[in-house]
């Protein structure tokens, strides 16, 4: 994993530093069309909780590289777990954190189809705020707009303007970019029944054709600066 999404340091220095919270990127292993690395979704969540951590000193801990993808089955190598294992490994974390004496956690999601976070944070928030999921998307749709992204979040799925945007930034060398193109697939009522292959045979569904680098920095930086607010109340009521 790129040392850009990895903080390195030792547990003295660690302890020293006592950070008030956590940051724990999810991303996938999953296809991301013939342009972007099967590592996408890990890469952006990993940058997305770098920024954030550097921006609001939280530490940053290394990404869950496999959820839960099975949607992306019939493309090859696209690999995944259960909701129920990751939901076990979420709360292992916390657990651990808490022994610690980290009591807060944000979770950074990059990967769209790990439905079940949502329920773990409901459940382990019952008696008091202590996890929370950042961005949600209404940061990411400001973000996006702030950013000049043409596409709305729905539009650009999947490999499309924002996540080449983001590696092009980011992460240049991972692109292929004569592999390029564009698909579009605005409705997908059967996507849980017979995934991605049901609408795209190249795995991507959005508008790649329309990413920049700049656009990358812009949304990323952009995010990072919207999520401040949430991230300082969340803070005040742990």
């Amino acid at each position: 994993m790129s040392e850009k999404i990895i903080q390195s340091f030792t547990y003295c220095e660690l302890e020293k530093r006592r950070p008030g919270f956590a940051i724990l990127p999810i991303g996938s292993f999953e296809q991301h069309g013939h342009h972007l690395p099967m590592t996408t979704d890990t890469l952006i969540a990993g940058i997305v909780a770098k920024y954030i951590g550097n921006e609001y000193d939280g530490l940053v801990l290394p990404p869950i590289p496999i959820s839960c993808s099975q949607e992306h089955n019939g493309f090859f190598g696209s690999l995944w777990i259960s909701a129920s294992t990751l939901s076990h490994i979420v709360r292992d974390i916390v657990e651990a954190l808490n022994f610690n004496g980290i009591r807060a956690l944000v979770i950074v999601n990059g990967h769209g189809g790990n439905y079940v976070l949502g329920n773990i944070v409901q459940e382990l928030n019952l008696s008091k705020p202590t996890i929370m999921l950042l961005p949600t998307k209404y940061h990411w749709q400001a973000a996006f707009k702030a950013a000049g992204i043409e596409k709305t979040p729905s539009e650009d799925m999947h490999a499309g303007e924002f996540e080449t945007s983001v590696l092009m930034h980011e992460f240049p060398e991972t692109l292929r970019k004569e592999q390029i193109a564009d698909h579009d697939a605005p409705l997908r009522p059967w996507l849980q029944v017979h995934g991605m292959k049901e609408y795209t045979d190249t795995g991507t569904i959005g508008f790649p054709s329309l990413a920049s680098a700049s656009k990358g920095e812009l949304v990323l930086k952009e995010v990072t600066r919207l999520v401040g607010s949430d991230i300082k109340r969340f803070l005040e009521e742990i």
